[in-house]
């Protein structure tokens, strides 16, 4: 069922590779699945066109710490941070916070 469903989104972000949830989706399925490099590439596609989309900055985060990629996930977190400080988005920008306070020193 998840190939099936990694399909379908990878032919719907090939047709419209500008639509957020698609790609969200997208980047969501492959981490879903254990493909962090490439769920790490969906999320940075997703965040370079559409850098307002908050969940992004959390869920793309956290795949790159369960790579190890701590200091990567800490500029995402703090990327993060800083869009949902503009946009007023508080409660995503808790969530972004709470995982950037858990990152080791």
């Amino acid at each position: 069922m998840s190939t099936n469903r990694l399909e379908v989104l990878r032919s719907l972000a090939a047709q419209n590779p500008g639509d957020p949830f698609t790609r969200y989706g997208l980047a969501m399925e492959l981490s879903k699945s254990g493909q962090l490099n490439e769920a790490v590439e969906e999320f940075r596609l997703l965040l370079a066109s559409n850098p307002d989309y908050s969940a992004g900055y959390f869920h793309g985060g956290q795949t790159l710490e369960k790579l190890g990629r701590l200091e990567e996930a800490r500029s995402v977190y703090e990327a993060g941070i800083a869009v949902t400080s503009r946009t007023g988005d508080a409660h995503t920008r808790g969530e972004l916070q709470a995982a950037l306070d858990l990152l080791p020193i």
